[in-house]
């Protein structure tokens, strides 16, 4: 983690455990309205625009008699660590946070329970990690670092901005905050998950070299979609977030995307999102579908072989 994260004195006082339960939540996303290039060019960096959804992980660590599973250095000698309910990148962020502030896990049980689905584009694993890390925030009673969360996902994985609480213009593998974008903006949807899940690393290379061949449509999708950002115009957004969408397609394709953008218009929609590296598609609405709506569209996806999900997302 370079000299982020790397190991240093605690200031004058050891920081205070707390003496109940410390929890940590963090939301996950419905994939991106916007995933390509920062800018045209040979060497192109993944940004993405992530979009947020009320639904989240949670972890939360209880101070007492029991070990903290896999992450508790006083556990009992030669005797088997108790299956820990943190996955392998929740507790190697754990261990990270614990030596950048020179601090000891004390005795104590950990549980995790997540509304997110792993490896579909709902950014679960890094949800859990901020949440862990929040999680561990509060039980030492520490003020929020945001520093110190980046440069934790930084060790572990290619992540998204579900550290903070508004939408953002973010690289994700150089993990470098490009622009704020607010908290403005917001839309109803009407998706679907595809069965299957995306490994994100095994297609970068993929990705990158789909970003090189179509640079200029991936610059002027991104400009338009600031553009709707800057000036609050959700409906400018929700364009420009389908021409993104339009652009994955050609390199990631969903089984039901052809026939979710061909019925838009049908159904009123203001724009059509995915998970470019997931298994999510779906419409953008800015305003709230009525019931008979909502029937139509859960019989029209359930006709492409897949139950349909409705959920508020982003912030306006």
């Amino acid at each position: 983690m370079g000299d982020r994260t790397s190991p240093r004195t605690p200031s004058p006082g050891v920081p205070r455990v707390a003496s109940g339960v410390a929890s940590g939540v963090c939301h996950g996303t419905l994939g991106e309205l916007y995933q390509g290039p920062l800018r045209a060019g040979p060497d192109p960096d993944i940004a993405v625009v992530s979009f947020p959804v009320g639904r989240h992980s949670r972890v939360s660590f209880t101070p007492g008699a029991v070990p903290g599973p896999g992450v508790n250095p006083g556990a009992v000698p030669g005797a088997p660590p108790p299956p820990s309910p943190l996955g392998e990148k929740s507790a190697t962020a754990v261990r990270l946070f614990l030596e950048h502030y020179g601090l000891r896990l004390p005795p104590g049980e950990w549980t995790a329970r997540s509304e997110l689905r792993v490896g579909v584009g709902m950014a679960s694993s890094t949800a859990d990690i901020v949440a862990t890390l929040r999680c561990l925030f509060r039980l030492f009673s520490l003020p929020y670092d945001t520093e110190v969360v980046v440069g934790v996902l930084a060790a572990i994985e290619r992540a998204d901005s579900v550290f903070l609480d508004e939408f953002a213009l973010y690289l994700s593998g150089r993990h470098r905050l490009v622009r704020r974008l607010g908290t403005d903006i917001g839309f109803h949807t009407a998706y679907v998950t595809e069965p299957g899940t995306v490994d994100t690393d095994a297609v970068t290379p993929l990705l990158l070299e789909h970003y090189r061949r179509r640079g200029a449509a991936y610059e002027q999708c991104l400009t338009d979609l600031l553009k709707g950002f800057a000036c609050g115009d959700a409906a400018a957004v929700a364009r420009a977030a389908t021409s993104s969408a339009v652009l994955s397609q050609e390199v990631l394709p969903k089984a039901t995307f052809e026939g979710v953008l061909a019925h838009r218009e049908r159904f009123g929609a203001d724009g059509v999102f995915v998970a470019h590296t997931g298994c999510l598609t779906g419409y953008l609405f800015t305003r709230r579908p009525d019931s008979r709506l909502r029937s139509e569209l859960a019989a029209f996806f359930r006709s492409l072989g897949h139950p349909c999900s409705f959920a508020r997302a982003g912030y306006g």
